[in-house]
């Protein structure tokens, strides 16, 4: 039966999620059960894009790449795919009518990762945070509004802004894996290698500007179904921002930031309690 098919493939994403990320997966679980499948389904679409460009070096990823994205076109075309991952993603984006464009300008900036190693410019910084970041936001947007088009297009840009913030935290607490193994550098006009309070405090500024922005006009009218889980990786990041905050920029480099799992347990329970009194 295709059902079960189905059904160990959407497993099989819910596992990639569990295993890759336990942050990310805690806040899913916050989200109403009728729909946290489907974000699952998401996230491991671009989880294992994102690891071919990320970890793969051994392998030629350009060639995993290329492969990954045909077999998920043939598999959006034929409505199945035994790659688990690809049958449970093409599924979402029929349920939800997620346009292409959205897993094309994903599958860009993936692909940008392959060559690119510098952004010199806002316009490059700002196209490669739209494909990687951004439109991951809109697809799950498309899922929490559930067809609801008007309040896609009210939520859309705070979407687009709690993408952007989660990624830019992301930058910078990889800053050292990014700039010294991978040789990336995203952040425009600035030298990582001598990263200064100035530089660092702009980049923290940027990321505090698009929070307060997703807040106020993105998470605080989410449907309820989705309101505590999003507010739940919401509060996990401006921990995270919090504390390379503290961090003087001269030592980033060499620092780790993580969270660990009593302050998330604390930050769940907080976060609960502030949702019930419909602070939130």
């Amino acid at each position: 039966m295709k059902e079960l098919f189905n059904t160990v493939s959407e497993n099989c994403s819910k596992l990639v999620t569990k295993s890759y990320s336990t942050s990310f997966s805690l806040a899913v679980n916050m989200l109403s059960p009728a729909i946290r499948n489907d974000i699952y389904n998401i996230y491991g679409f671009v989880r294992f894009a994102d690891e071919i460009v990320d970890t793969f070096h051994e392998y030629d990823k350009e060639e995993l790449m290329s492969q990954f994205e045909n077999d998920y076109y043939a598999a959006h075309k034929a409505g199945i795919s035994l790659n688990p991952i690809l049958n449970s993603f093409q599924q979402t984006v029929r349920k939800y009518n997620i346009e292409d464009h959205m897993v094309q300008a994903f599958l860009k900036s993936m692909k940008a990762d392959l060559h690119k190693t510098e952004y010199q410019t806002k316009a490059e910084y700002e196209e490669y945070i739209y494909g990687s970041a951004d439109v991951v936001g809109l697809m799950c947007l498309k899922v929490f509004v559930n067809g609801d088009d008007n309040k896609y297009n009210e939520l859309k840009d705070a979407a687009m802004r709690l993408g952007s913030a989660f990624q830019k935290v992301n930058f910078l607490r990889d800053l050292k894996d990014d700039f010294e193994v991978l040789n990336r550098s995203y952040f425009p006009n600035i030298d990582l290698g001598q990263l200064n309070a100035k530089s660092k405090q702009l980049i923290v500024d940027e990321i505090e500007a698009d929070f307060d922005y997703a807040y106020k006009h993105g998470i605080l009218k989410l449907p309820v179904e989705a309101k505590f889980g999003v507010y739940m990786a919401y509060r996990y990041y401006r921990r995270l921002l919090k504390k390379l905050k503290s961090v003087p920029s001269e030592k980033i480099m060499d620092t780790r930031i993580r969270i660990s799992d009593p302050m998330k347990i604390n930050l769940l329970a907080r976060s609960y309690v502030k949702y019930k009194l419909n602070i939130i």
